[in-house]
């Protein structure tokens, strides 16, 4: 198991390292005369070099790159070339606003998941109809137009939640309660129709396998035998879904964030996408890639962890 991590973490920081080299050469190459865009179009040429210079940007790109490399293995990322804020406390802000959203959707998620898969398995018929309907919904419309409808009628209308802005959890339990709850239930109803199609699934085509019927002819009831042993088997493939839902969630809360004015990734990407403010972007980019190898881990680890069969080599 300790072979197995350090070989992921080793594989990962390859990766990694990849990743911030060809974001970096991509990001540079399209960047256009970025100090003029800093500066507006009325600097005179003069200036624009003159910033060109004092960002570095007058050198090859490998060299910058390399600079950056340096930089960011001491713990800097740099700051921004628009506000000169420090980029990794910019990000880190924006991480925790993200990761809350995100983790709390795919909790409620999969909880939600597993109940109405199972349920449409075992029950079939109306129940099994009224989960394709929910997942059919949950599919067909889009994150936002279920954030705009959930602002209208439960902020606007009822308001019971915030309708925009975000409260810490350190500051008040029931103000980030209020300010989260309508994100959450709007990245939820996508995520719960994949995976609760895939328990449905997985649990149908275990409870015909020849293990479910021995343990039937050895008297353990069905409660027993589909909480006990199936779920275990049908963990993993969801598991697997449920890992690359989450992966699209950090992706989707991006409109999600727009809708409700919360200050976390997506938002930043947006602004500094826009603007062209390269060290931020990089430093989000390298957020996401480490987010994403953390959570694959995590996962295999869980795999494992549910049906020893997984061999973690």
């Amino acid at each position: 198991m300790l072979t197995f991590i350090l070989r992921r973490l080793l594989s990962g920081v390859v990766l990694i390292a990849v990743i911030s080299f060809l974001a970096f050469v991509l990001l540079y190459a399209s960047g256009g005369d970025i100090a003029r865009r800093i500066l507006g179009e009325n600097a005179t040429a003069e200036t624009v070099a003159k910033k060109a210079e004092q960002l570095g940007l007058d050198r090859p790109v490998l060299v910058q790159y390399w600079d950056w490399v340096t930089s960011a293995l001491t713990g800097s990322l740099g700051r921004s070339w628009f506000t000169g804020e420090l980029v990794s406390v910019s990000v880190s802000n924006r991480v925790a606003v993200s990761l809350s959203i995100v983790i709390g959707t795919t909790i409620v998620s999969a909880v939600l998941a597993v109940v109405l898969g199972v349920l449409a398995a075992r029950r079939g018929g109306g129940v099994d109809g009224t989960v394709q309907l929910i997942s059919l919904i949950g599919f067909a419309i889009p994150g936002f137009l279920i954030a705009l409808g959930l602002v209208l009628v439960f902020a606007i209308n009822l308001g019971w939640f915030k309708a925009t802005g975000y409260v810490p959890l350190t500051t008040s339990v029931s103000g980030w309660l209020s300010s989260v709850t309508l994100p959450i239930v709007a990245l939820s109803l996508g995520a719960i129709a994949a995976v609760s199609q895939q328990v449905r699934g997985s649990v149908i085509d275990a409870m015909s396998r020849d293990y479910v019927r021995t343990l039937r002819s050895r008297g353990l009831g069905t409660n027993s035998v589909v909480y006990r042993h199936v779920l275990r088997n049908a963990g993993g493939p969801a598991l697997a879904v449920l890992a690359v839902q989450f992966i699209g969630l950090l992706g989707g809360a991006v409109i999600v964030e727009q809708v409700f004015a919360i200050p976390g990734m997506g938002q930043l990407t947006v602004r500094a996408t826009t603007l062209g403010d390269i060290p931020v972007v990089m430093g989000l980019v390298m957020a996401y890639a480490i987010i994403v190898l953390i959570v694959n881990l995590l996962i295999d680890l869980a795999q494992a962890a549910l049906n020893p069969k997984v061999r973690l080599s």
